[in-house]
Parts: structure tokens; C-alpha cells; sequence
């Protein structure tokens, strides 16, 4: 049995959509899996009884696949990261995060405030050793097939060491949850030569150049990112920071409505359109994991629909069951010996 904590209280579009996401995945998931809302039990129920009561279609063992976990605070998108730690320390986040910490469950779910949740995630879950931060790991689709970007936001600023933790991160992302075996790993820079890029970009293409273990292809610039392949073959990680990366996304997000526009206008239909830029909607992916907790902390989009939930809920399952936290815990143990330096 897996339980995946959702918190029902986060989002922009919270509890309703969170609630929803739920229903969906129950429909889904295996027997056996449950799902833990967290937040205030009243708003919770309220919620789930209007909802399955007004669904045409609500898994019938509902009743004992959810449990209903107490949190009385709500952590606001507009609140600081440090809110999460010492300001609302029984928000349905720091809770849910709890669970996990205690044994009680084995991921959790949020659309809540991203920053909140990468801070909570540390603080309750705490990295694994040899890690000076956690990443963010976003599926970018590609011509070929989907590439795994981190950091996508987590981290503005990173040393070249963190890059190359990133790295490792990443490569095992790919193979426990995308099933690569022996992922091709490129550093995000403004060339393919080793000499290009900023300070920190050509500091981790030495440090990635030597590091064992990690199938290292060299520097890839963005038009191969869209590509998912360079001139070197194909392309599983790409490593930057979460400024670039953050922008990345961002600019990859709208890509769609920008083609979709330019070609409505010169008479193709829509709705014809619509059906071929599927994988580049964050609900089709649900939501990525913060990479280098001891432990399965998933972020969705603050946006979120009930369609992006499930596709969360069933990320985190895909994370606790390959017990990705754990391998990534071994690599890291594996070359310890090329940790943080002084």
C-alpha cells in the first residue's frame, strides 16, 4: 500500500480542484493506494461530499481510500518561504511534509507555494548528505522524447559544484522514472565548446568532464533542448540553474498559444491545432519532483486542475514505488567524494 499526502489546501484553485485531482487518481490507482487530504477536516468534507455526490462517475471504495488529516493553517501564495518552517508550522504543507518524516506516509503532493514547499521539503525531510540544495526536475517534451530540465526554479544561483549535483540528480530521475538506462547528461550553455558560458557554466563542464558515473555528453545550447538531441545523440538531462531554467520554462509554456495563434490567423481551425501541443501542458506531466530530499515532495503548478492533480498524485506514486529517494541517496554515497569543496 502507498499513501500519497495531498495537501487539499493548496493552489490557486484549492479545495475544489485538489478534492477533484483526488477523485480522478482513486479512479485510477490500484487497490490498496490511498490518498490523505490535508487541511481543515470541515472545508475537506464539505467539499467531498458535494463532489461525489454530484459525480457521475466516483470510485466506489472512496470511502476507504481517503483519510482526512487535520491541519488548521493554510501557507498563502504571497507568503515567505519561512512561513512554512517557523510561522504556520500546522499548515496543511509542514503536515503533510510530517507525515512523511514519521512514517505515516510515503509522498506528498502540492500545488500550493512553490518556495514554501521547497523550504518546508528541507527543513522536515532534510537532504540527503553531500547536497547543498535541492532541484527541481521539469519534463520539457521534445521532438523525441521528454528531456528532464533541473534546476527549474528552486535555486537562482548555483555554484558549479551544485550543477554537477544536479547531474547525478537528474540521471536518476531519468532512469528510475523515465527508464533510460544510462541517461545522456549535458550542461546548458551559449556553445558547445567547452570554453563558452559564464564563469560557474565552464567550471562544470571541467568538473562534469571528470566526474564518474555520470554519462556526460557535453555542453547543449537551447535549440537542441526542443530537439531532444544534439549533434553529439540524444539528450535525457539537461543541467542549469533555476534562473535559467525557471525562464525556460516559463518561455516553453507559451509557446504553444504563440504557434496556435500565428496559425489561426492564417485559417487553420483551432480545435485542429489544440490536440498536437498536448504534451507541452503542465497538467499532462502533473508535477516535478524537489530532487535531494530524504523522501518523495512533488510541486505542481499554482494553477492547477483537477487533470494536472491526478497526473501529480500519480508522480508521486511513480517516486515512492522506485524508491527513486533512496537510489539517489546511494549515488551520492557512491562519490561522496566529490562533494561540496571548501
Amino acid at each position: 500500500m502507498t499513501r500519497i499526502a495531498l495537501d487539499a489546501m493548496g493552489g490557486d484553485h484549492a479545495p475544489a480542484a485538489t478534492i477533484a485531482g483526488a477523485l480522478l487518481a482513486l479512479q485510477e490507482l490500484p487497490a490498496g493506494h490511498v490518498i490523505q487530504l490535508v487541511g481543515r477536516p470541515e472545508v475537506i468534507r464539505a467539499e467531498l461530499d458535494a463532489q461525489t455526490a454530484n459525480a457521475t462517475a466516483v470510485a466506489s471504495d472512496v470511502g476507504s481510500r481517503v483519510e482526512i488529516v487535520e491541519a488548521g493553517e493554510v501557507i498563502e501564495m504571497s507568503d515567505k518561504p519561512s512561513v512554512a518552517i517557523r510561522g504556520k508550522p500546522n499548515s496543511s504543507m509542514a503536515i503533510g511534509l510530517r507525515l512523511q518524516a514519521e512514517g505515516k506516509s510515503d509522498a506528498f503532493v502540492s500545488a500550493g507555494n512553490t518556495g514554501a514547499q521547497m523550504a518546508a521539503s528541507a527543513f522536515i525531510l532534510r537532504l540527503h548528505a553531500g547536497l547543498n540544495r535541492p532541484a527541481i526536475a521539469t519534463l520539457f517534451p521534445t521532438a523525441r522524447v521528454p528531456v528532464v530540465v533541473l534546476d527549474s526554479g528552486a535555486n537562482v544561483d548555483c555554484s558549479a559544484d551544485e550543477l554537477a549535483q544536479f547531474a547525478r540528480l537528474g540521471a536518476v530521475y531519468a532512469e528510475d522514472i523515465l527508464g533510460r538506462s544510462n541517461p545522456a547528461v549535458a550542461l546548458l550553455s551559449i556553445g558547445e565548446e567547452p570554453e563558452k558560458g559564464n564563469a560557474t557554466v565552464k567550471d562544470a563542464h571541467q568538473a562534469l568532464a571528470t566526474a564518474p558515473g555520470i554519462n556526460f555528453i557535453g555542453n547543449v545550447e537551447g535549440r537542441d533542448i526542443p530537439m531532444g538531441t544534439c549533434d553529439r545523440g540524444p539528450v535525457d538531462v539537461v543541467v542549469c540553474d533555476g534562473f535559467v531554467g525557471n525562464v525556460l520554462l516559463k518561455f516553453y509554456e507559451a509557446v504553444p498559444k504563440l504557434i496556435i495563434g500565428l496559425l489561426a490567423r492564417a485559417g487553420i481551425p483551432r480545435e485542429k491545432l489544440a490536440g498536437a501541443f498536448e504534451g507541452l501542458d503542465y497538467a499532462a506531466h502533473g508535477g516535478a519532483p524537489l530532487l535531494g530530499v530524504k523522501g518523495v515532495s512533488i510541486i505542481c503548478h499554482g494553477k492547477s486542475s483537477p487533470e494536472a492533480i491526478k497526473n501529480g498524485i500519480w508522480v508521486g506514486l511513480r517516486a515512492a514505488e522506485s524508491r527513486m529517494s533512496d537510489h539517489i541517496g546511494q549515488r551520492l554515497a557512491t562519490h561522496s567524494d566529490e562533494g561540496p569543496r571548501a
